[in-house]
């Protein structure tokens, strides 16, 4: 079955040349048992090392059943190591991490034999050796005799045609020798068996066929043969490693050296704690970066009124020459040419309205209508208002009128309503210390700030008794009710056509028209920096005024005031912008006075900006809408500062990185250096060199996963302490924070990062010589 034809195998040394192999010619039967005796350095292991494919022979043919090998591949060697030949070798070469069960599965697992299967023949084998009691020992826990058992075992587990022995009694005693020779011999009927040793006395005692070798030659074949095979009858089956198989070496390899693998493991986490303690800084600062962002744009929002000025128009101040002239020249002052009247229209609503909600979630509608509202205290009906300002004589005709004409009639503050209806604004910035947040938009707040103080105009507008510094129960507030009067109830018209307001009576108040208000609780102020988002006193949603403008805007007022050119109530003669104003105020108007967005940050503020500047696009100066941005100096100082803070700090970080790396790659190499000879073992049962790579990339795996995910408990320890010296020296809670996400990918760059730098050792180990590997101690 087995024929060598004139091999040759030199070994080249400078200008000398040795001769391992020199023109052997030899054919073996299927079943015999052949001793090769000769002086150490005639080439006999050489023989018996080409037979097996550990060593490649320079010129000759090496034929398997007749069937050629000069072609063969490495992939093909390694398959007709795992699967035709079974190696016994003087020094054992049984890998010591491994159990005994093991290290007899071992040739099978490289072959892809299945689990129940490889287990079956490996517990057959051991049975055979008689090992079955030892199957769960390590091999440091039995003599010598019973790891060359267990060696044996390993050979015929997978039933190979060929066994080889290397000097298989060469370091046993004579007793323990005779035993094993037996056992050879037994399985020399199975199979062509071939031994090399020095004892001639075992050789002529159990070997079928002796054959002499000196100086790279055979000198004497006491049993020639030489019959040929049918070259079809051999067929190769390809090895294969899974990447668990290879994990689960890895892992048991790691498991007998726990110590350095801890420490391993801690030092290649430094560069992870560091970058994932950088993150969770990063992260919580970014998020008090955010609140700061927020409020500051709450109190700043991106502004788009009815008049707004045109910066573009101004210019500079300081190219004025000096004249000598003696006479005046009359000029429009530069604050007068800048401003800007917008055209708000229905589109241009559309299109604010689409901005996306992950930039801007509050965007708040204000309107210059005003607002005919009574109270009733002690049985007396009063009108009453939501301005902060002192308005004693707002119930005068003069005192109407020039609010009128300003279009302030409205007073308080507005909040967005988004579609929560406003409370998530409120939330944000407002805690409740009375009552309620709203839950309409007929429900209105006040405002108070953090020492519970509120604008004492706000609670005299609207009929409260008080002082300066007086202090009033939470319950005579909250509850508090207020009706809101439609025009058609509130004013009469005289019959000169002009309208005025009705007296404020009992009946006016409870008439059934009317919509009923009310103080559902008292706000305030949750942090300094959110204590200009919105003044204190009263607070009201942009849904309230927009329901009092259904309402009204087809009133008789309002209709006679579209049609007048004077002002309904007091027959002056007004142009069109005051009759546009007074329109507005009289609730006849559904465009609003201003529009205020809210972005999110600073950066989305920036997007904001952009979308606003597309509508411009393309249109003359008239029909652009120009915006006020109060926060922009704030977003060009502070914008990004974090975001680059954050890329230093890492980058200082990802040196460790880099370090652990290299400490990775120097440890694989150690290992390959430790595990040469198990390297040689592998490939003597078969092992691809891309399966050996993957032993030392499992390796690899494991200790970068291990490091990275200690490294992100570490790190996340070590927030708890960081949070409580930050809260002791910047009164911020909770600032490191390392989001889980983080974690994982702070994981995952670890074990590509230990995998790149241990996989070049993995490849050298790869390329190892079998024959060398296993001479190595």
């Amino acid at each position: 079955m087995l024929e060598l034809k004139h091999i040759k195998k030199y070994y080249y040394v400078g200008d000398s040349v040795t001769k391992a192999l020199d023109d052997v010619s030899v054919a073996f039967r299927s079943q015999e048992f052949v001793a090769i005796l000769g002086p150490s350095g005639s080439g006999k292991t050489t023989m018996l090392n080409g037979i097996g494919g550990l060593d490649i022979y320079d010129s000759g043919d090496l034929a398997i059943e007749g069937k050629s090998t000069k072609d063969f591949s490495a992939a093909d060697w390694d398959a007709y190591r795992n699967n035709s030949v079974g190696f016994i070798f003087q020094s054992y070469n049984i890998i010591g991490h491994l159990s005994i069960l093991d290290n007899v599965e071992m040739g099978m697992t490289l072959s892809g034999v299945s689990n129940a299967e490889k287990k079956e023949k490996a517990l057959k084998a051991l049975d055979r050796v008689g090992l079955t009691d030892h199957i769960n020992k390590k091999p440091n826990q039995l003599s010598g005799g019973q790891l060359q058992r267990v060696a044996i075992a390993r050979a015929i587990a997978n039933e190979p045609e060929i066994l080889l022995c290397d000097e298989p009694t060469g370091a046993l005693d004579t007793e323990t020798s005779e035993e094993i020779m037996k056992l050879i011999k037994e399985l020399s009927a199975e199979r062509l068996v071939i031994m090399v040793t020095h004892n001639p006395d075992l050789a002529h005692e159990y070997a079928d066929r002796i054959i002499e070798f000196a100086d790279g030659k055979i000198q004497h074949d006491s049993d020639p043969y030489d019959d040929h095979a049918d070259a079809e009858q051999f067929k190769l089956k390809k090895t294969k490693m899974t990447f668990w198989t290879a994990l689960k070496l890895s892992f048991n390899n790691i498991r007998t050296k726990k110590g350095r693998t801890a420490l391993t493991a801690f030092a290649s986490s430094i560069g992870i704690i560091g970058i994932a303690i950088v993150l969770a800084l990063s992260n919580g600062f970014q998020t008090q970066i955010n609140k700061t962002q927020s409020n500051t744009l709450a109190q700043f929002p991106i502004t788009i009124s009815q008049t707004a000025q045109d910066s573009s128009t101004t210019g500079p101040q300081n190219n004025k020459k000096t004249t000598k002239s003696n006479k005046v020249v009359a000029k429009i002052s530069d604050a007068d040419k800048s401003v800007h009247q917008n055209k708000i229209t229905k589109s241009y609503l559309k299109y604010v309205k689409n901005i996306n909600g992950n930039l801007s979630k509050n965007i708040t509608y204000t309107y210059a209508t005003g607002m005919n509202l009574l109270r009733q205290t002690d049985g007396k009906t009063k009108t009453v208002s939501f301005s902060n300002a002192d308005s004693s004589n707002s119930n005068s005709p003069s005192a109407m009128q020039s609010a009128m004409s300003a279009s302030t009639g409205v007073g308080g503050s507005v909040y967005p309503s988004a579609n929560d209806g406003g409370t998530n604004f409120l939330k944000k910035h407002y805690k409740v210390i009375a009552g309620s947040y709203p839950k309409s938009a007929n429900d209105v707040i006040l405002l108070v700030d953090r020492d519970n103080s509120t604008n004492i105009n706000a609670l005299k507008n609207l009929n409260f008794d008080v002082k300066d510094n007086q202090k009033l129960n939470y319950d005579k507030i909250v509850g508090t009710k207020i009706k809101v009067v439609n025009n058609n109830n509130y004013y009469q018209s005289l019959p000169t056509g002009n309208y005025v307001p009705n007296k404020a009576t009992n009946s006016l108040y409870n008439n059934k028209d009317n919509t009923t208000i009310k103080i559902a609780g008292i706000l305030r102020v949750k942090s300094k920096s959110s204590e200009n988002v919105l003044s204190s006193g009263i607070a009201y949603s942009d849904k309230l005024t927009q329901n009092i403008i259904k309402a009204n805007k087809n009133s008789d007022i309002v209709k006679a005031q579209k049609k007048a050119d004077s002002n309904v109530m007091t027959g002056q003669t007004v142009n069109k912008d005051t009759k546009t104003n007074l329109v507005s105020y009289l609730g006849g108007s559904t465009t609003p006075a201003s529009i205020l967005i809210y972005p999110n940050t600073f950066k989305n503020k920036d997007k904001v900006l952009h979308y606003l500047d597309k509508y411009n696009k393309g249109k003359s100066k008239s029909d652009k809408v120009i915006y006020t941005d109060m926060a922009g100096t704030v977003s060009d100082l502070t914008g990004g500062l974090m975001d680059a803070i954050t890329y230093v700090l890492v980058a200082f970080a990802g040196i460790s990185l880099v370090t652990s790396m290299i400490m990775i790659a120097i440890i694989t190499y150690t290992s390959v250096l430790e595990r040469t000879k198990e390297i040689g073992i592998l490939k003597a049962l078969g092992a691809r060199k891309k399966d050996i790579t993957r032993v030392f990339d499992a390796e690899t795996f494991i200790l970068g996963v291990g490091s990275g995910v200690l490294g992100v408990i570490i790190a996340w320890l070590l927030t708890f302490p960081i949070n409580i010296v930050l809260k002791s020296i910047t009164d911020l809670s909770n600032v490191a924070h390392l989001n889980p996400v983080h974690g994982i990918v702070l994981i995952i760059i670890s074990t590509v990062l230990t995998m790149l730098g241990g996989h070049i050792p993995a490849r050298m180990a790869a390329k190892k010589d079998a024959a060398t590997a296993l001479r190595s101690e």
